[in-house]
């Protein structure tokens, strides 16, 4: 991996990491368009600059983090589901990384629900504040997101939306369950492949300047996106993820190579 290729990939993670468009299945597509290598040190680089991007919602959200215990009993809640289904279905997980049709397929079928979703929460979620069982149904719904292209995001603020709490809120939610979701990816990755770390440490400039410029990236495209959604909803954001997947899915069937090198 080259410099170049670092930057543009923690830019696509900073941009699409809260945006319900799948920054794993964006990353995973960049990847193979830019002929990067789908070795340990890429998949490690690809999980650890995502703590540059949660960096940003502690800073967006300094205060937030503060205001009571609660607050973190249910992100416990929510995190919950995520860590037991993850540490039990890790090497289906691991294989699905490497799959761009399940990608474009996941992205294809996500849209489809994003353009009915503004429909189906139209006026009846006025709620503020999501309750420990409602955050532990959230943690399912982010389970899904575990399927490349399915994106977190869009799965969690769904999954708040299910329980009648405003777009705002599960939005704010779901950026704040990315905090330990992602950390502890994070981490078990580095720890998973702490040898390949060590022996890379000629590489370590491109995880800093990675996590640098997800941390910037990202701090904007939060910003954005709160005040987007909340205005014209979610359905650019089907369309956009129906236009990806099928142009990927029609690349795939002319014969372009789009699979990890």
């Amino acid at each position: 991996m080259e410099l170049i290729n670092a930057i543009i990939l923690a830019i696509v993670e900073g941009i699409t990491e809260f945006l319900p468009i799948s920054s794993t299945g964006h990353m995973i597509i960049v990847s193979a368009l830019m002929g990067i290598k789908d070795d340990s040190f890429t998949k490690v680089f690809e999980v650890s600059i995502q703590f540059g991007a949660i960096l940003s919602v502690v800073v967006v959200y300094f205060k937030r983090f503060f205001k009571d215990f609660n607050f973190y009993i249910k992100l416990f809640c929510a995190f919950l589901p995520t860590a037991i289904i993850g540490l039990l279905l890790k090497k289906h997980i691991d294989t699905l990384l490497e799959r761009v049709d399940v990608v474009a397929f996941s992205l294809l079928v996500g849209g489809i629900i994003l353009l009915f979703v503004d429909k189906w929460f139209s006026k009846e979620n006025v709620e503020e504040e999501l309750s420990y069982k409602s955050a532990f149904i959230v943690g399912l719904f982010q389970s899904i997101s575990m399927i490349p292209g399915v994106s977190r995001s869009a799965s969690t603020i769904i999954g708040g939306l299910t329980q009648k709490v405003t777009r705002k809120s599960a939005a704010e939610f779901s950026f704040f369950l990315a905090v330990p979701t992602m950390f502890a990816a994070t981490i078990k990755s580095i720890y998973d492949e702490r040898e390949l770390v060590m022996a890379s440490m000629d590489k370590i400039h491109l995880l800093l300047i990675g996590n640098i410029v997800a941390f910037v990236v990202a701090m904007i495209a939060i910003k954005f996106f709160i005040s987007f959604l909340t205005k014209y909803g979610f359905k650019v954001f089907g369309y956009y993820r129906i236009v990806l997947g099928l142009s990927i899915l029609l690349l795939m069937a002319m014969g372009v190579k789009l699979e990890m090198q």
